[in-house]
């Protein structure tokens, strides 16, 4: 559904990536894992806010994304988890993607809830609709990056020659981010994961 307008010069689609593309993600990974782990008893009192805030906060950021010449693809993340999200862009770009999994931005706690089997049944339904075109890596790795995600953030490709000034501005809008990826030259499957 549409519900609202843009300028079309602004308007931001999945599917306009060019390899080199620098990978970022608006918010972290782990609502799903988070409000399964409320569900079932073993949320920590820590942790009862971190889910909710992050559903709380608004993508209004995407606006001005839209006005930056340097971003070139753009996306939420939601019930599909970031690896469906991704794929999308790869696919709708004509590209792969590889992924640093120990840059993934990702929630306080979830390891530890994904470790006592708080898992949102998204997780493996996600998996066997796109697996098969995701390279092959350590299925621990997998809840995390297939997590369903309620209100996700922005999965934004930038040109690399504007790593520094798009980080910059983050930081201005109170975001500190950095790359987990990159889009790269198509291969065999649509994602690599680097553990």
């Amino acid at each position: 559904a549409v519900s609202g307008e843009v300028e079309l010069n602004q308007l931001k689609r999945n599917c306009e990536a060019s390899a080199g593309c620098l990978l970022y993600l608006t918010k972290p990974l782990g609502v799903g894992i988070l409000t399964t782990a409320l569900k079932k008893g073993l949320l920590r009192p820590e942790h009862l806010s971190l889910a909710t805030d992050t559903m709380l906060q608004l993508n209004r950021i995407g606006s001005l994304f839209g006005s930056l010449p340097y971003v070139l693809a753009l996306t939420d993340v939601t019930g599909f988890g970031l690896l469906g999200h991704l794929g999308e862009m790869a696919a709708g770009s004509g590209l792969s993607a590889e992924i640093d999994f120990a840059a993934v931005p990702r929630l306080d706690g979830v390891e530890a809830y994904i470790a006592q089997g708080a898992l949102p049944g998204g997780i493996a339904r996600n998996w066997d609709s796109y697996g098969d075109k995701i390279a092959p890596f350590d299925p621990a790795l997998r809840p995390l990056l297939c997590d369903p995600q309620t209100s996700g953030g922005l999965l934004t490709a930038v040109a690399p020659s504007h790593q520094q000034a798009f980080e910059a501005l983050c930081r201005e809008q109170g975001l500190a981010l950095k790359p987990f990826g990159k889009m790269v030259e198509p291969g065999d499957f649509l994602i690599r994961v680097r553990a």
